[in-house]
């Protein structure tokens, strides 16, 4: 296949940058010469692998985190539509939440995950699609691969960013959301499903809809999330206090959150939310703007190399 890499070299807090030398070396020692371009400012990602695939390219490696996946992943889609069908996205997760790397199952070292990527297998998966508004007030639309998630999540995810050159992931996600409780207010969400005139009103810590199993630098927020079944998992929890939280942190790391009283759990193909105060959004681990929001997903949207230990049937 022809090739490229986008790499984001501020990913984990301008560590992929150091590791860059290394890096090239072993991609080139596995898959020969590769055209590398790297981003230099937010949205450029899109920008330039669009770019490559209509100079033709078959393959992008994106080399950064959940952000830059996010990035590339709208560059591969335009109306709902792969911009070059037989295109596929590759990834070497270089970032620090390390979310949407946890739902593959992709593995940490850096030769493993480049071995494991020379033998993934091309599936076809969803997008989730979100409307939203941005913080200086106008309407915008966005792709996401993983999570997208309003309440407390767009709170931690600017705090959490603060952190990210001193910490590890889940160390810095943890820390910013113990922060956020001592001024985070919690909002009133009316949740509306499946095109339901009828919505239902929650008092909120957080709500997540995942594409993806995973966020918040290892929360495992939707557990039965699947990339490719055409379906949005959708987790509300309810507002806790800083205490009870403490006390029940197994069950947003575990898998064990639809156990948890507080928590609802359901299954859509969209859904609307809205909100009287101001609720920020948190897309793929990036705070992008605020409810109201519109989330759907788009079927089989892009093709994905997924290490085969979780294939399923592979895209013809």
């Amino acid at each position: 296949m022809k090739t490229a890499v986008v790499a984001n070299p501020r990913a984990a807090g301008g560590r992929a940058a150091k590791r860059w030398r290394q890096v090239a070396r072993r991609l080139t020692s596995r898959f020969g010469p590769l055209e590398v371009r790297f981003t230099e400012r937010p949205g450029h990602a899109t920008e330039l692998t669009r770019d490559l695939l209509l100079e033709g390219f078959d393959c992008i490696i994106g080399v950064g985190g959940d952000g830059t996946y996010n990035e590339i992943a709208n560059g591969f889609v335009e109306d709902d539509r792969p911009v070059r069908p037989e295109a596929c996205l590759g990834l070497l997760p270089m970032g620090t939440g390390g979310d949407f790397r946890r739902t593959l199952e992709i593995p940490a070292g850096l030769d493993e995950m480049i071995e494991a990527l020379a033998s993934a297998q091309p599936v076809e998966i969803d997008l989730g699609k979100i409307r939203y508004i941005r913080h200086d007030g106008r309407p915008a639309q966005r792709y996401f691969t993983n999570v997208a998630s309003m309440g407390m999540g767009g709170e931690v995810c600017v705090r959490a960013k603060n952190f990210f050159s001193r910490l590890s992931g889940r160390a810095a996600f943890l820390y910013a959301t113990l922060q956020a409780f001592l001024v985070y207010r919690p909002g009133l969400i009316d949740l509306y499903l499946d095109g339901s005139a009828e919505g239902k009103r929650y008092r909120v810590l957080n709500i997540a809809v995942g594409n993806g199993m995973y966020h918040g630098g290892g929360m495992y927020v939707c557990p039965e999330a699947k990339l490719d079944d055409g379906w949005l998992e959708v987790t509300v929890i309810e507002h806790l206090g800083p205490l009870t939280m403490l006390r029940n942190l197994d069950y947003l790391y575990s898998g064990k959150i639809y156990e948890y009283p507080k928590v609802h759990h359901f299954r859509a193909r969209r859904l609307r939310a809205e909100a009287v105060q101001t609720v920020r959004i948190e897309v793929d681990g990036e705070g992008l703007g605020m409810l109201p929001v519109e989330i759907g997903v788009v079927p089989k949207a892009m093709r994905l190399l997924v290490p085969v230990v979780r294939a399923p049937e592979p895209a013809g």
